[in-house]
């Protein structure tokens, strides 16, 4: 607060604050199975499968699956005579013995520390007997269950924050200097969350009103990015990933903005009265969330309905280079991989 009084005096000359933050709240995705099951085959950390189609998981970059159940739900009600359960990996061998997998002796598995190249279909084949009551005649029964496994990651987040300004005329070049104070503001009120402003802009307009004729507005937008120099050593303290470290840490950034607009207005207003050359245009400040996703993933409403807003890996066949949104279509001979950064 003391350090806000000061910076206040710096700019009260040009007058600006804000009445709502408009800080959007971010999800966080979970993993489920596809849309076309009932709700009753996920367990507690069950996963079961279906005769009739695919079941789709999503699992979180370095966590483990759930449990996958080589049976869907209703033949998981009753009593199975000498099942046996032979579960393949999407490279095509058995999963028994190999690392990374908990396979229990009723037909569950478990991948655990999950990786992009670990994606694809889980393939188990549960044989087991029937017998007749009358005759006690034995009847060897085959069911085949499908998952299609695929990593995903959290968005990363950034903040669009756009604000107006009413200034005198447009041509000033007191309007450039007020942005650039106002970024190195903002600069120093997130550096501390490794966080900073980027892709800042200004537009000046001349807008004729009904009332008060013609009038002079600054179209300020900026991004607040939480990738400052230093992120890495701060992921680097913490285990797997760093998404969700990163994302509070923007989330931090985006509401300490909002407050400190909330805060500089009131302080303008009530410890100044000068009348500035530029002020704040009310109701003008917004923020809006916008997701980016890491080069290998990519997000698709179609496809990844109960992921949609998971950045799912890229599948054979497609990329992302960079933090787009997307994942590309290969042109020429297609990636066969998953997470693939490039054709």
């Amino acid at each position: 607060p003391g350090a806000l009084l000061s910076v206040a005096a710096v700019v009260a000359a040009a007058g600006w604050g804000e009445r709502d933050s408009g800080l959007g709240r971010s999800c966080r995705a979970v993993a489920e199975p596809k849309e076309e099951q009932s709700i009753d085959l996920i367990g507690k950390n069950e996963v079961y499968g279906d005769t009739r189609h695919e079941v789709n998981v999503y699992v979180k970059v370095f966590t483990n699956s759930p449990f996958l159940v080589c049976m869907d739900l209703a033949l998981s009600q009753e009593r199975i005579i000498d099942p046996n359960y032979l579960w393949i990996g999407p490279d095509g061998r058995d999963l028994r013995g190999q690392r990374n997998v908990n396979l229990t002796e009723t037909g569950k598995l478990m991948v655990m520390g999950f990786r992009v190249s670990m994606s694809g279909a889980y393939t188990c084949t549960l044989s087991h007997k029937v017998i007749e009551t009358t005759t006690q005649e034995e009847t060897e029964m085959v069911e085949a269950y499908k998952f299609m496994v695929y990593a995903y990651r959290e968005a990363d987040h950034a903040y669009q924050v756009s604000v107006r300004f009413s200034t005198t005329r447009c041509g000033l070049k007191t309007n450039g200097l007020f942005v650039e104070k106002l970024n190195k503001i903002l600069n120093s009120t997130i550096s501390h969350l490794t966080c900073h402003i980027t892709e800042s802009s200004y537009k000046c307009h001349s807008i004729r009103t009904p009332k008060n004729g013609l009038q002079y507005e600054l179209f300020v937008n900026f991004l607040v990015n939480p990738f400052a120099p230093g992120w890495e050593e701060v992921c680097h303290e913490v285990p797997y990933d760093c998404e969700d470290v990163t994302n509070r840490r923007v989330r931090q950034a985006a509401e300490r903005i909002g407050e400190f607009f909330h805060q500089l207005r009131h302080v303008l207003e009530h410890e100044f009265h000068a009348v500035p050359t530029l002020q704040y245009v009310d109701n003008s400040f917004s923020m809006t969330p916008i997701d980016s996703c890491r080069p290998g993933f990519g997000k698709n409403h179609h496809t990844h309905q109960n992921c949609a807003s998971c950045c799912v890996v890229c599948g054979p066949g497609t990329y992302s280079p960079n933090n787009e949104v997307t994942c590309r279509t290969c042109a020429g001979p297609r990636a066969r991989m998953y997470g693939a950064k490039a054709c």
